[in-house]
């Protein structure tokens, strides 16, 4: 799944989903149960500037993909990383190994959204987002599909087996 030529000897690997659905939680627990980095791309952006200014209406930063980009070219030519964002199209194909979309119930992420005190129009723009599955979707266009994989993520024992299974994935990963 690597480039030829590549130098890496750990695998990268992109957690997306839509928001709430719990890639920063499983990102971190992931990170710290097999030795990878880390990379949470909202702080990233926010830490580094990466970003054309604040969109009032979806309350958030908007982000600056080329910046982004460059900012983790060379990191992620390294190798072992976990990038946790909730959009996955920009970034070059050739970085990851293995692409996991985390979902979540409809009631379930329309309750932490609820909780992270979201807007009614961004609570129900990021579930009807989960509905149609468009990260789902957006991976498979942007990765190949062996590359994708779907995983639930609805209870902290969803969190602990995704963590389970990915952790015997990288075990397993070859360059």
């Amino acid at each position: 799944m690597v480039e030829q030529g590549s130098q890496r000897k750990r695998p990268n690997i992109l957690v997306t989903g839509t928001p709430g659905t719990g890639k920063t939680t499983m990102s971190s627990a992931l990170a710290e149960a097999i030795q990878l980095r880390h990379i949470n791309i909202g702080e990233l952006v926010k830490e580094k500037n990466l970003h054309d200014g604040w969109d009032d209406e979806l309350d958030c930063y908007v982000i600056n993909e080329d910046l982004v980009c460059d900012e983790l070219e060379d990191i992620m030519e390294g190798g072992g990383n976990i990038v946790d964002y909730h959009g996955c199209d920009f970034f070059p194909e050739r970085w990851f190994d293995c692409v996991v979309v985390l979902q979540t119930d409809n009631s379930v992420l329309y309750d932490r959204l609820s909780k992270r005190g979201y807007t009614e129009s961004k609570l129900s723009n990021n579930v009807e987002c989960e509905i149609f599955q468009v990260l789902l979707e957006e991976a498979k266009e942007s990765y190949p599909e062996d590359r994708v994989i779907a995983l639930r993520s609805d209870t902290i024992e969803d969190i602990n087996m995704n963590i389970a299974t990915l952790t015997e994935w990288v075990g397993n990963w070859h360059p």
